[in-house]
C-alpha cells in the first residue's frame, strides 16, 4: 500500500510540473470554458481528500460558502515575489511537495491533497513583482498536529467565508485576472462585497486566490475556481 501510494503522489508531482510548464506557455486546452460560475464537483475531489465547506448562497456566477472551524487547514509557504502565478506557483509546490514526501522535522510523509492554492496580492505595476503564497490542504490525519517544515507555516481557516467563481481550462497568468475581474462584478452591490473590501482593505486577505484542481492530462470537465477570501465581522468578534 505504502508503495501504491508512493508511486501515485509521485505521478501527481510529474503532471503537476508539466500542467505548471504548459500554462507558462501559454498553451490553452481546446476544451477549456467557462461555466458561468455554477458549482460542479472537481473530479480530483472524488478521488482524494479537499477541503469541505457549507454552501450559504448561490447567485449569478458566484458562490458563498463558509469553511468551519479548524476543518481547513493549509501549510504555506512564505511570501514568493515573482512576476508570475504560473511560475510562483511552481516554487512553492516544489517546497510543499518535498514537504509532503517527508522532508519536515518528523520525517513524515503526508498523502496528496486537492486544491493547491495561491494567494496574489498584485503589484502597483505591469513590471513589477506581485507576491504570491502556495499552500497545500493538510489532510483531516494531520490537521491536529501537522508536522513543521523550515520555511512553510500553518493556516487554519476558522469561519472563513469564500466568494467563488468556476471556470475551466488551464490556468495561466493571463486568464486569473479576467476571472477575478468577473467575480468582482458579479459581486458588486451584493452585503458580500462590502465584507470582501472591508477585510482587503484591513489587511487581512489577499486580493484573490486562485485554486487547481486538477490532472492536467484531464483537457475535459476542467475545474479551476477564483477565491475572495474573507470574515463576517459579527463571526471575528463573537470568536
Amino acid at each position: 500500500m505504502a508503495a501504491a501510494s508512493t508511486m501515485i503522489t509521485l505521478k501527481f508531482s510529474f503532471l503537476w510540473s508539466l500542467l505548471l510548464s504548459v500554462s507558462l506557455l501559454g498553451v490553452k486546452s481546446s476544451h477549456s470554458h467557462q461555466n458561468g460560475g455554477r458549482r460542479t464537483i472537481p473530479p480530483t475531489c472524488k478521488r482524494i481528500e479537499c477541503p469541505t465547506h457549507d454552501v450559504i448562497e448561490v447567485g449569478d456566477g458566484y458562490e458563498i460558502r463558509r469553511y468551519n472551524n479548524n476543518s481547513t487547514v493549509w501549510m504555506s509557504t512564505s511570501p514568493i515575489q515573482d512576476i508570475s502565478l504560473v511560475e510562483a506557483t511552481r516554487t512553492g509546490f516544489r517546497s510543499l511537495f518535498d514537504y509532503i514526501q517527508g522532508k519536515n522535522n518528523y520525517k513524515q510523509k503526508i498523502e496528496m491533497t486537492a486544491p493547491v492554492i495561491t494567494e496574489v496580492s498584485p503589484s502597483d505595476g505591469p513590471f513589477c513583482k506581485s507576491s504570491f503564497v502556495v499552500s497545500f490542504f493538510v489532510p483531516k490525519l494531520n490537521q491536529a498536529n501537522p508536522p513543521p517544515a523550515k520555511g512553510l507555516h500553518v493556516q487554519r481557516w476558522n469561519n472563513m467565508y469564500v466568494a467563488a467563481r468556476q471556470f475551466g481550462g488551464h490556468v495561466n497568468d493571463s486568464n486569473v485576472a479576467v476571472e477575478a475581474a468577473v467575480l468582482r462584478a458579479s459581486i458588486e452591490g451584493t452585503k458580500w462585497s462590502g465584507a470582501i473590501d472591508k477585510n482587503q482593505k484591513a489587511g487581512h486577505a489577499s486580493v484573490y486566490t486562485v485554486a487547481q484542481y486538477n490532472d492536467p492530462f484531464e483537457y475535459q470537465n476542467r475545474v479551476n475556481e477564483i477565491l475572495f477570501l474573507f470574515e463576517m465581522e459579527s463571526e471575528r468578534h463573537a470568536i
